[in-house]
Parts: C-alpha cells; sequence; structure tokens
C-alpha cells in the first residue's frame, strides 16, 4: 500500500507510518505533501480552536453582564462556564504562546459574534463591551 493510499483509506496507519520513516530517517518514503497539509491544518486548528474558546468567554461575560432576567438562576453556572474558558484559553496560550500576539485580533473577532449571539437572546445597549484584559482576568466576573 502506498503512503499516499493510506493517507486516504487510513488515517492512523499512514501516520503511525510517517512517524516510521522519519524516525528511521528514511525521508524518501515520507509522504511530504500530505505531512505539509497536516501540519498546516493543526495550527489552522489551533487558531480556530482559541477564537472558538474566547468566541464562548465572551458570550457567558455578556450573558453574566446584561441578561437580567435569567442572571439571579444562571449566574453561578455562567460563572463556573467562565471559569472553564479561561483555564483552556490558558492551556491554549502555554501550548502555543505565539498566539498572545494575535488576542487582540481575535478578540475583535470573537466580540462581534459574541454580541451577535447574545443580541439574539436579550437586547444589549451600544455600549455591551467586554475588553480582552477583564475577559481574560481570573478574579474579575460582571457584577450580579
Amino acid at each position: 500500500m502506498n503512503t499516499s493510499t493510506s493517507y486516504n483509506t487510513d488515517y492512523n496507519q499512514w501516520i503511525q507510518k510517517t512517524i516510521k520513516e522519519i524516525k528511521a530517517k528514511n525521508f524518501e518514503k515520507v509522504d511530504w505533501n500530505n505531512l505539509i497539509e497536516e501540519i498546516e491544518s493543526m495550527g489552522k486548528s489551533e487558531r480556530r480552536a482559541l477564537l472558538s474558546l474566547l468566541t464562548r468567554l465572551l458570550e457567558h461575560l455578556l450573558k453574566m453582564s446584561y441578561w437580567d432576567a435569567e442572571k439571579e438562576r444562571n449566574y453561578n453556572h455562567w460563572a463556573s462556564e467562565v471559569v472553564n474558558f479561561r483555564a483552556q484559553i490558558e492551556n491554549q496560550l502555554e501550548d502555543s504562546p505565539s498566539l498572545k500576539r494575535e488576542l487582540p485580533t481575535f478578540h475583535q473577532r470573537a466580540h462581534s459574534t459574541a454580541i451577535k449571539s447574545v443580541s439574539k437572546l436579550v437586547a444589549l445597549s451600544e455600549e455591551a463591551y467586554i475588553s480582552l484584559e477583564n475577559a481574560l482576568d481570573d478574579d474579575w466576573f460582571p457584577k450580579r
């Protein structure tokens, strides 16, 4: 079975074979095109995951800040989710510290999406905003 067929038909087998060939320094047997594609995809996946986590974090902080009708019943649950999202973001940034410099851009995109999402649940004022600093601050939570 050639490496290209293995990649298309049995991904795990392709990974194991690729690792084996690289460790053995059999570079001529490595399926470079698919390997390069996979490495590029890994970088994109990390960026998408961080953007998604930041969006979810901002959605919960916006609900905690502005959704008064549900605040009493859901505040603690939302706060728990905020703690979880912050921890996941911190883990992502520990694994890929170079993504920190992209946080302002991610925040802008995530905030826009979070505003659109939460505005379907509650009317948000024009001033509805959660700063990146507050969003990532483990000690900051919107007031009850």
